[in-house]
């Protein structure tokens, strides 16, 4: 159920509600809107309680949520939430750029790609200190070694930093480290790991499993927010379908789709989309034309040399020429790319 609090209700009159919620034997999560603050009141059965609920004075309507995805879904929240960190903005109009390597190779790359992202107008910097890789053969990773680099690219930039964590026992350090906490594909129904990210309060960045429904998205991202993490990042990186002239198949009418269904910022990742850096520049440019909130690009100062990933990564300069065209379209739709 959805709780409407009356306008103006004070912060006691909200505490109280909730405390009231809870006695139903059902979660309470605060939801602070432009205009009023709801309580999404989440439980097996939505309709517990409503008519002790719509009783109270301080509230002005009590609505069930018809979606199986309560906390993430529109009807809790109309408004398109705005997950900021450092200069990094995404949803209600910002368009957030996060640019780098697949993996962090050495202390001299990441340095070099945060200052080559950062020039072409980028405000975050992706890299996998943990990556998780389809042959135990292949790089793994640098680890906590990797997750320093990040940092220290962070202090020489300014970049926010998007790293992915693959185990609950990894949260506690990665986040240390990192300003946003990427689940990879591979684990986005990983529930033990979800709820490990959803008590940390940082932002979260989930990837669609490549075979999951928008349903399985959505119910995984409210995993996270169960655990009163608010601010989830939804990316589309492409499913499996029966073609093979790209990695995956990108669906852009994601984007429109879920902005439809929930009020968390959605992005696209066009070099797993696609798998080929050629692509990646039209993609990027339709994302935003979709509306997408942010993209997440791969780019490598030599794809040649790069340790995973090279085939999808972008040069500095075919990122810089993104970059504008991209630029070129959001300011003709009137929204703001940073």
């Amino acid at each position: 159920m959805i709780v409407v609090m009356k306008h103006g209700a004070t912060e006691a009159m909200i505490q109280k509600m909730v405390e009231r919620v809870e006695s139903l034997g059902l979660k309470a999560h605060v939801i602070v809107g432009t205009e009023r603050t709801v309580i999404a009141a989440v439980g097996d059965d939505r309709d517990q309680g409503k008519e002790s609920l719509e009783t109270c004075e301080e509230v002005e309507q009590v609505v069930p949520i018809l979606a199986p995805y309560k906390i993430a879904s529109r009807e809790t929240k109309p408004e398109p939430s705005i997950v900021r960190v450092r200069d990094l903005a995404m949803g209600g109009g910002n368009i957030g750029i996060i640019a780098g390597p697949c993996s962090v190779e050495s202390e001299e790359q990441i340095l070099l790609s945060a200052q080559q992202v950062k020039a072409a107008g980028a405000t975050a910097l992706r890299g996998g200190a943990f990556k998780p890789r389809t042959s135990p053969y292949a790089f793994q990773g640098l680890k906590e070694l990797g997750l320093q680099y990040l940092a220290a690219a962070r202090d020489a930039t300014g970049l926010a930093i998007v790293t992915e964590v693959m185990t609950p026992q990894h949260v506690e350090m990665v986040a240390k480290y990192a300003d946003v906490l990427q689940i990879g594909a591979r684990n986005m129904q990983n529930y033990h790991l979800l709820q490990a990210v959803g008590e940390i309060r940082k932002p979260v960045l989930l990837k669609r499993g490549p075979s999951a429904t928008m349903e399985e998205f959505l119910l995984a991202a409210e995993y996270i927010l169960d655990q009163g993490n608010q601010e989830v990042i939804l990316c589309e990186r492409g499913v499996r379908t029966f073609e093979t002239h790209t990695r995956f198949t990108l669906p852009l009418a994601s984007v429109p789709y879920l902005h439809e269904r929930t009020h968390l910022p959605v992005i696209i990742d066009p070099s797993h989309g696609t798998g080929i850096a050629s692509l990646v520049p039209s993609m990027s440019a339709a994302a935003v034309a979709a509306g997408a909130d942010g993209l997440i690009i791969e780019v490598h100062p030599d794809p040649k040399k790069a340790l995973s990933d090279g085939k999808q990564s972008l040069t500095p300069e075919a990122f810089a020429a993104t970059m504008a065209t991209c630029r070129r379209v959001a300011d003709a739709l009137g929204y703001v790319l940073s």
